[in-house]
């Protein structure tokens, strides 16, 4: 198992005229590879937050704070996964990387709808909350890798973006499958074992699908292939790094980094603060059925899909491959929009509908765009360990506050402190990002130095 972990070596370099095509064909295969395994990791993250109001009706001794307690295991767990699994994949094979941990979260989620008893423990609930958002950080740093060593920097915004579409996918998925699953098995344990069934056969798939490095197919660098160079790139950022370079050298010592990890805590606290808690919040406070509630959940996640299509193109086209000022202008407008959500507490569905189209839109594209901006700031070997910090903060400060922190809130404070906590994290998010406003842009035109 290990040995097959580890990296592929270099094949013999395929012939001049088989270059092209087989790039072509490959760079094809791998992205189906990562937008399908990615979007497959979301079918088996999320699913508590759909059963929640099950859950309070069976077992009264929960609260929602309590249950929120759950949440916020599996994304502090799932946050500092992500940036330990982000050098471990630095390190392997993202082909069989990625199928592992998406396997072991099926296997995990799959318990939850099958066996009772794990609800009568808060502690148990807790326990396997955790080990499931740990063994979800498997699924970023494999496509993070994939990515830079697939696609050059000048392509890279709308490839990401084109990517990260599959976390709304996945995240409109979830629900959908939870209420086919509800429908066929007239079982509200379906929400959690039908998707993992689906997810477990997504896993073989990517397998089959996924490769490792462009130079273990017989291929050159990508930064060759598309005459597309980083500033400062050498030959040396070919070879593999050590864990003390990686860390040290390229990741904790970069201040732009830090900046824009502190923003993706906050657009993460918004962003899962918003759709954790769309079922509960409707359900419970405005009366919706969670058939409407999961209409409002999947509406969101959609709306996120051209949204951070445009987010990419107008970071690559319109600020010129810089990241932070398309995060600044679409934090701008999630603001605006979290504010229409909480001023129609006793208003009309359509406009609950519509300010969460509008937050979904926005939302996602920061979330998109500071893991893009994390891989423009370290070299290509780096990328998952960078890529993993960015996620640590998201998940640790930020959506670990939206697990407890909004049930908390929610139950002391009313949802009118939870709105308020989201306007000013959309604050804080502007301002870090505005930080990074006087780093040079990622794309440049010059020849390796090395």
């Amino acid at each position: 198992m290990i040995s097959i972990l580890r990296p592929s070596p270099a094949a013999p370099p395929l012939p001049a005229e088989r270059i092209d095509p087989e790039y072509r064909r490959l760079r094809r295969q791998v992205f189906i590879g990562i937008f399908i395994g990615y979007a497959a990791f979301y079918l088996v993250r999320k699913n508590l937050a759909l059963a929640i109001p099950d859950i309070l009706k069976e077992y009264p001794q929960y609260t929602k704070a309590t249950l929120g307690t759950a949440m916020t295991a599996l994304s502090i767990s799932y946050g500092v996964s992500k940036f330990i699994m982000g050098s471990v994949s630095d390190r392997s094979n993202p082909r069989w990387f990625m199928p592992l941990g998406l396997l072991l979260a099926s296997a995990i989620t799959f318990m939850f709808g099958v066996v009772p008893a794990v609800y009568g423990s808060l502690l148990l609930v807790v326990v396997l909350q955790a080990l499931n958002g740990w063994v979800g950080g498997m699924g970023w740093p494999p496509c993070g890798k994939i990515m830079v060593h697939w696609y050059s920097t000048k392509e890279r915004g709308v490839t990401v973006a084109l990517w990260n579409v599959a976390t709304n996918v996945g995240g409109a998925l979830v629900a959908f499958l939870a209420s086919v699953g509800v429908w066929l098995f007239h079982d509200w344990g379906a929400k959690f074992y039908f998707n993992a069934l689906v997810a477990a056969g997504c896993a073989v798939l990517i397998a089959m699908l996924m490769r490792d490095t462009p130079q273990s197919c017989g291929l050159p660098p990508i930064e060759q292939y598309k005459n597309d160079y980083p500033p400062n790139y050498s030959a040396k950022h070919e070879r593999q790094f050590t864990f003390r370079e990686i860390f040290i050298e390229h990741v904790l010592s970069n201040k732009y980094l830090w900046a824009i990890s502190a923003a993706n805590a906050a657009v993460y606290f918004v962003r899962y603060g918003v759709v954790d808690w769309i079922p509960t919040y409707l359900q419970m406070t405005k009366g919706y059925s969670f058939e409407k509630s999961s209409f409002a959940w999947t509406l969101f996640e959609l709306a996120a899909i051209p949204g951070t299509l445009v987010c990419g193109w107008m970071s690559d086209k319109v600020f010129k491959s810089r990241r932070a000022p398309a995060t600044i202008v679409y934090m701008i407008f999630t603001l605006g929009s979290v504010l229409v959500y909480a001023l129609n507490r006793h208003g009309p569905m359509w406009i609950d509908y519509a300010a969460l189209i509008a937050i979904g839109f926005f939302i996602y594209g920061p979330v998109m765009i500071i893991a893009l901006h994390s891989l423009d700031l370290v070299p290509k070997k780096a990328a998952g360990t960078a890529a993993g910090f960015t996620g640590f903060f998201g998940y640790v400060f930020g959506s670990a506050f939206a697990g407890t922190g909004v049930g908390w809130i929610a139950d002391h404070w009313g949802w009118n402190g939870v709105f308020v906590a989201m306007g000013l994290c959309c604050l804080l998010a502007i301002f870090f990002s505005a930080l990074t406003l006087g780093h040079s842009k990622a794309v440049s035109t010059s020849t390796p130095t090395g």
